[in-house]
This record gives C-alpha cells, structure tokens and sequence, in this order.
C-alpha cells in the first residue's frame, strides 16, 4: 500500500469532517425557534444594491453553504428552488452574513443577468415614500422565453390584481371575488366543451386559451404557482389513472 496515498485519504477525511463541523456550527447560529423560515436579503458584491428578498429554511441554506449558489424556499411553489434554474440567472455566493438577532440572513451574491422575473435588475423598482409615487424606469429583458408563457401569464395576472378594476378586466375580476372568478371559470369550460363537439381546432384554441387564463385568475386568488401544479402532474407521472383516482377516494 502507498503511504501516501493512505495520507492523502486521512487529510481528506479530516478535511470534509471540518467541512461538517462548519456547516452545522453555520446552521446552528441561526434561531430557528422564531420561524422555520429566514428572511433572506439578497445583495449585489459588485455594487451593493440590494436585489431581492428570499426565504431561507435549514436544508435550502445548507444548499446554499455547500454549493455557493443561491437557494431559497418558495413559499408559493412549496418546495426549494435554485435560484436561476429556470432562467440561467443564478446567484453565485460571496459571503453570508446573519444579523444581530441571529434570524435574518444576507446573501452577498454576484448575480448572472438579472434578478426579477419582470426582467428588471432588481426587484426593488417601485416607489413608495414620495409624492410622486411611481415605477422606476429602469432596461428591461423579455423574459418570457426564459419562464415561458404560463409562468410569465400567472406573473403578470398577480400584477394586475392591484389595478384598477374599470380599466383592468383581471382586476374587476379580482374586485367581485371568487364567486364571479369560479362561474366564469365553469363558462369557459362549457364553451370548451362545445368547441370539441363542433370538432372547430381554432375555436378550441382560443376557448382552452380563455379557460387557462380564468384557471391561473383562480390559482392566483390562493397564491398557487402553476409550478406546484407541474409538481403534482410529476408525481402522476407513470401511475394507472385509475390507481390514482382510488387513492384519492380513500
């Protein structure tokens, strides 16, 4: 046997149970007695502004410690996510830093493209405290092709939501309450239906298009992401239809 090669493996045994050592010594800094989720405020390295503000609970930090790339807790998605795994836009780690009271966090992060889904750098560009209150004109990129369309609908449909009903129809629908969103959603099955039966492709198009739209108004009213439905079909996948419907009834 090499002796160096039975001290090479030493050291790293001794290295990765330091890297242990550290990691829990990390996680065990925070107060997870207050909340099982840390405020997670997110920082350019490259020119301090601030670019988000994220969730953090043990295992997505303990992600983010072991990879240096971002992870947050969805709470709209209900799962961890990287940040950027859809988009390419990740968020390589600096240095974390926690606060006095030991549950809030500080990702000092070099960003790759931009931040906000709206395509912004940061997705802090609303004005508030002025007189003037506005947003902030600041470039843009297109990020639909980077979501795709459904993501980037159920966005723009929680935008609108706090719009002005007489000049938004999402808001008016938002404004009358579920009630109004859920008959609507039943209308714009039927005149699905009705297209099948007339066996019209456009007219089914456009008809599945104006379900989908009233379906995300719904799921936006709970604060559902499509994502968890995406979720939910990932976890049908390769089960009987029928199986799964039976596990439903019991």
């Amino acid at each position: 046997m090499n002796p160096n090669s039975t001290e090479s493996t030493h050291k790293a045994h001794i290295s990765q149970s330091c890297a242990l050592d550290s990691l829990t010594k990390c996680l065990d800094a925070i107060d997870w007695t207050k909340s099982p989720l840390i405020p997670t405020i997110v920082q350019s390295i490259e020119d301090n502004s601030v670019l988000m503000l994220a969730y953090s609970n043990q295992e997505s930090l303990r992600l983010s410690l072991e990879s240096k790339l971002a992870h947050y807790f969805s709470r709209s998605k209900q799962r961890i996510w990287q940040k950027g795994e859809q988009s390419g836009h990740l968020q390589h780690i600096e240095s974390i830093k926690l606060d006095c009271d030991n549950d809030t966090l500080l990702f000092m992060v070099r960003q790759v493209g931009v931040v906000c889904h709206t395509g912004a750098k940061t997705c802090f560009f609303q004005t508030l405290d002025s007189k003037d209150s506005h947003n902030v004109s600041i470039p843009r990129i297109d990020t639909t092709k980077l979501y795709g369309i459904v993501d980037s609908l159920y966005h723009t449909i929680l935008q609108k939501r706090s719009s002005d009903p007489q000049t938004s129809y999402t808001a008016s629908l938002y404004a009358k309450g579920i009630n109004t969103i859920c008959k609507k959603i039943i209308e714009e099955a039927g005149e699905l239906t009705f297209a099948l039966k007339d066996a019209k492709q456009e007219d089914i198009i456009y008809e599945c298009s104006d379900l989908l739209y009233h379906a995300l108004v719904g799921l936006g009213f709970y604060g559902i992401s499509p994502d968890r439905i995406r979720q939910e079909l990932q976890r049908r996948e390769g089960v009987s239809g029928i199986e799964e419907k039976n596990s439903r009834q019991s």
